[in-house]
Protein backbone atom coordinates (compact mmCIF):
# COMPACT_ATOMS: atom_id res chain seq x y z
CA UNK A 1 0.00 0.00 0.00
CA UNK A 2 2.85 2.34 0.81
CA UNK A 3 4.30 1.81 -2.65
CA UNK A 4 0.85 2.49 -4.15
CA UNK A 5 0.64 5.86 -2.42
CA UNK A 6 4.19 6.65 -3.56
CA UNK A 7 3.23 5.97 -7.17
CA UNK A 8 0.11 8.13 -6.80
CA UNK A 9 2.17 10.92 -5.24
CA UNK A 10 4.72 10.71 -8.05
CA UNK A 11 1.98 10.77 -10.69
CA UNK A 12 0.34 13.81 -9.08
CA UNK A 13 3.72 15.57 -8.87
CA UNK A 14 4.42 14.88 -12.55
CA UNK A 15 0.94 16.03 -13.56
CA UNK A 16 1.34 19.17 -11.45
CA UNK A 17 4.70 19.92 -13.01
CA UNK A 18 3.22 19.43 -16.46
CA UNK A 19 0.36 21.81 -15.71
CA UNK A 20 2.79 24.41 -14.33
CA UNK A 21 4.94 24.11 -17.44
CA UNK A 22 1.88 24.40 -19.69
CA UNK A 23 0.67 27.47 -17.78
CA UNK A 24 4.10 29.07 -18.04
CA UNK A 25 4.21 28.39 -21.76
CA UNK A 26 0.77 29.92 -22.27
CA UNK A 27 1.76 32.99 -20.26
CA UNK A 28 5.09 33.54 -22.02
CA UNK A 29 5.45 37.02 -23.58
CA UNK A 30 5.23 37.14 -27.35
CA UNK A 31 6.90 39.53 -29.74
CA UNK A 32 5.51 41.19 -32.86
CA UNK A 33 8.23 42.86 -34.95
CA UNK A 34 7.33 45.00 -37.94
CA UNK A 35 9.47 46.21 -40.81
CA UNK A 36 8.91 49.93 -41.32
CA UNK A 37 8.76 51.38 -44.81
CA UNK A 38 8.40 55.01 -45.90
CA UNK A 39 6.63 55.76 -49.20
CA UNK A 40 9.59 57.91 -50.32
CA UNK A 41 12.67 56.57 -48.49
CA UNK A 42 11.93 52.84 -48.50
CA UNK A 43 12.91 50.67 -45.54
CA UNK A 44 13.67 52.82 -42.50
CA UNK A 45 13.76 50.51 -39.47
CA UNK A 46 11.80 48.25 -37.15
CA UNK A 47 8.96 48.57 -34.66
CA UNK A 48 8.37 45.91 -32.00
CA UNK A 49 5.56 45.22 -29.54
CA UNK A 50 6.29 42.73 -26.74
CA UNK A 51 3.04 41.56 -25.12
CA UNK A 52 3.04 39.93 -21.69
CA UNK A 53 -0.29 38.69 -20.30
CA UNK A 54 -0.58 37.57 -16.68
CA UNK A 55 -4.12 36.89 -15.55
CA UNK A 56 -6.23 39.96 -16.27
CA UNK A 57 -3.20 42.25 -16.65
CA UNK A 58 -1.42 42.90 -19.95
CA UNK A 59 1.88 44.77 -20.28
CA UNK A 60 2.92 45.98 -23.72
CA UNK A 61 6.49 47.17 -24.28
CA UNK A 62 7.21 48.99 -27.52
CA UNK A 63 10.57 49.60 -29.17
CA UNK A 64 10.84 51.76 -32.28
CA UNK A 65 14.16 52.15 -34.11
CA UNK A 66 13.96 54.40 -37.15
CA UNK A 67 16.91 55.40 -39.35
CA UNK A 68 16.86 57.36 -42.62
CA UNK A 69 20.26 57.56 -44.29
CA UNK A 70 22.02 58.55 -47.45
CA UNK A 71 25.49 57.29 -48.43
CA UNK A 72 26.07 55.98 -44.90
CA UNK A 73 25.06 59.23 -43.22
CA UNK A 74 21.94 59.35 -41.05
CA UNK A 75 19.64 62.19 -42.02
CA UNK A 76 16.97 61.24 -39.50
CA UNK A 77 17.06 59.05 -36.40
CA UNK A 78 14.37 58.26 -33.87
CA UNK A 79 14.32 55.90 -30.88
CA UNK A 80 11.07 55.26 -29.03
CA UNK A 81 10.58 53.17 -25.87
CA UNK A 82 7.15 52.84 -24.31
CA UNK A 83 5.26 50.73 -21.79
CA UNK A 84 1.50 50.26 -21.51
CA UNK A 85 -0.29 48.45 -18.68
CA UNK A 86 -3.83 47.20 -19.15
CA UNK A 87 -6.29 45.62 -16.74
CA UNK A 88 -8.91 43.85 -18.80
CA UNK A 89 -9.73 46.17 -21.68
CA UNK A 90 -8.84 49.37 -19.80
CA UNK A 91 -5.51 51.17 -20.10
CA UNK A 92 -4.37 52.01 -16.56
CA UNK A 93 -0.81 53.31 -17.07
CA UNK A 94 1.48 54.56 -19.82
CA UNK A 95 5.12 55.66 -19.92
CA UNK A 96 6.97 56.63 -23.07
CA UNK A 97 10.06 58.43 -24.32
CA UNK A 98 10.91 59.48 -27.86
CA UNK A 99 14.32 60.74 -28.95
CA UNK A 100 14.53 62.31 -32.42
CA UNK A 101 17.92 63.31 -33.83
CA UNK A 102 19.68 65.58 -31.30
CA UNK A 103 16.47 67.09 -29.96
CA UNK A 104 15.50 66.79 -26.29
CA UNK A 105 13.76 63.59 -25.25
CA UNK A 106 9.97 63.84 -25.36
CA UNK A 107 8.34 62.11 -22.38
CA UNK A 108 4.67 61.15 -22.15
CA UNK A 109 2.98 59.53 -19.17
CA UNK A 110 -0.57 58.62 -18.32
CA UNK A 111 -2.62 57.04 -15.55
CA UNK A 112 -6.20 56.00 -14.97
CA UNK A 113 -7.95 58.26 -12.46
CA UNK A 114 -11.57 57.44 -11.71
CA UNK A 115 -13.61 57.79 -14.89
CA UNK A 116 -10.76 59.46 -16.77
CA UNK A 117 -7.27 58.80 -18.08
CA UNK A 118 -4.87 61.69 -17.42
CA UNK A 119 -2.10 62.26 -19.98
CA UNK A 120 0.94 64.41 -19.19
CA UNK A 121 3.44 65.64 -21.79
CA UNK A 122 5.63 68.66 -22.51
CA UNK A 123 2.54 70.55 -23.65
CA UNK A 124 0.63 70.05 -20.39
CA UNK A 125 -1.72 67.70 -18.57
CA UNK A 126 -5.02 66.68 -20.14
CA UNK A 127 -7.93 64.47 -19.15
CA UNK A 128 -9.23 61.91 -21.63
CA UNK A 129 -12.13 59.45 -21.36
CA UNK A 130 -11.45 56.23 -19.46
CA UNK A 131 -11.62 54.27 -22.73
CA UNK A 132 -8.84 56.19 -24.47
CA UNK A 133 -6.24 54.11 -26.33
CA UNK A 134 -2.67 54.94 -27.34
CA UNK A 135 -2.11 54.94 -31.09
CA UNK A 136 -0.26 51.65 -30.96
CA UNK A 137 -2.10 48.78 -32.68
CA UNK A 138 -0.76 45.82 -30.72
CA UNK A 139 -4.23 44.23 -30.88
CA UNK A 140 -7.80 44.99 -31.91
CA UNK A 141 -8.10 47.14 -28.76
CA UNK A 142 -7.04 50.18 -30.82
CA UNK A 143 -10.27 49.83 -32.79
CA UNK A 144 -12.51 50.30 -29.75
CA UNK A 145 -13.87 53.70 -28.84
CA UNK A 146 -13.37 57.04 -30.58
CA UNK A 147 -10.48 58.62 -28.64
CA UNK A 148 -6.74 58.02 -29.12
CA UNK A 149 -3.62 59.75 -27.88
CA UNK A 150 -0.36 59.94 -29.79
CA UNK A 151 2.38 58.12 -27.84
CA UNK A 152 5.17 60.46 -28.96
CA UNK A 153 3.56 63.78 -27.96
CA UNK A 154 0.51 62.84 -25.89
CA UNK A 155 -1.97 64.62 -28.13
CA UNK A 156 -5.57 63.52 -27.63
CA UNK A 157 -7.51 62.98 -30.86
CA UNK A 158 -11.10 62.19 -31.71
CA UNK A 159 -11.26 59.50 -34.38
CA UNK A 160 -13.78 57.51 -36.39
CA UNK A 161 -13.29 53.79 -37.01
CA UNK A 162 -14.72 52.16 -40.13
CA UNK A 163 -14.16 49.17 -42.40
CA UNK A 164 -13.66 45.57 -41.39
CA UNK A 165 -13.95 44.13 -44.88
CA UNK A 166 -11.75 41.14 -45.69
CA UNK A 167 -9.15 41.57 -48.42
CA UNK A 168 -5.81 40.25 -49.61
CA UNK A 169 -2.68 41.84 -48.12
CA UNK A 170 1.00 41.06 -48.68
CA UNK A 171 2.87 40.10 -45.49
CA UNK A 172 6.51 39.08 -45.58
CA UNK A 173 6.30 38.29 -49.29
CA UNK A 174 3.14 36.20 -49.10
CA UNK A 175 -0.49 37.11 -49.76
CA UNK A 176 -2.99 36.45 -46.98
CA UNK A 177 -6.56 37.34 -46.07
CA UNK A 178 -7.05 40.02 -43.43
CA UNK A 179 -9.71 42.46 -42.23
CA UNK A 180 -8.94 46.07 -43.14
CA UNK A 181 -9.92 48.95 -40.82
CA UNK A 182 -9.57 52.71 -41.19
CA UNK A 183 -9.12 55.08 -38.24
CA UNK A 184 -9.89 58.56 -39.52
CA UNK A 185 -8.06 61.37 -37.69
CA UNK A 186 -9.37 64.20 -39.86
CA UNK A 187 -7.51 66.55 -42.18
CA UNK A 188 -6.58 63.77 -44.59
CA UNK A 189 -4.77 61.82 -41.87
CA UNK A 190 -5.62 58.28 -40.86
CA UNK A 191 -4.35 55.00 -39.51
CA UNK A 192 -4.98 51.75 -41.36
CA UNK A 193 -4.95 48.37 -39.58
CA UNK A 194 -5.09 44.82 -40.96
CA UNK A 195 -6.04 41.89 -38.68
CA UNK A 196 -5.69 38.22 -39.58
CA UNK A 197 -8.19 35.51 -38.60
CA UNK A 198 -6.59 35.12 -35.15
CA UNK A 199 -6.85 38.85 -34.40
CA UNK A 200 -3.12 39.51 -34.90
CA UNK A 201 -2.21 42.87 -36.41
CA UNK A 202 -0.26 41.80 -39.50
CA UNK A 203 0.08 45.29 -40.96
CA UNK A 204 -0.70 48.90 -40.12
CA UNK A 205 0.03 52.26 -41.68
CA UNK A 206 0.20 55.97 -40.86
CA UNK A 207 -1.27 57.90 -43.76
CA UNK A 208 -0.70 61.65 -44.09
CA UNK A 209 -1.34 64.05 -46.93
CA UNK A 210 2.28 63.85 -48.14
CA UNK A 211 3.42 60.31 -47.32
CA UNK A 212 2.59 56.90 -45.92
CA UNK A 213 4.60 54.91 -43.38
CA UNK A 214 3.72 51.22 -43.36
CA UNK A 215 4.52 48.60 -40.72
CA UNK A 216 4.47 44.97 -41.92
CA UNK A 217 4.80 41.97 -39.62
CA UNK A 218 8.06 40.08 -39.98
CA UNK A 219 7.04 36.43 -39.80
Amino acid sequence: MGHGFSRIGLAVAIAGASLIALSAAEAAPYRLTYNVRHSTYGGIGTYTNIIDKVGNTTTVKTEGRIRVGLAGIYLYRQDADRTERWVGDRLVAFQGTTKTNDNPVLAVSGAAQGDSFVVTSESGTYSAPAGVRPANPWSAEVLKGNTLFTPDRGRIEQVQVSGGQEESVSVDGADMRAKHYNIDRGGGRKYEVWLDGQGTVVKFALVNTNNTISFTLDR
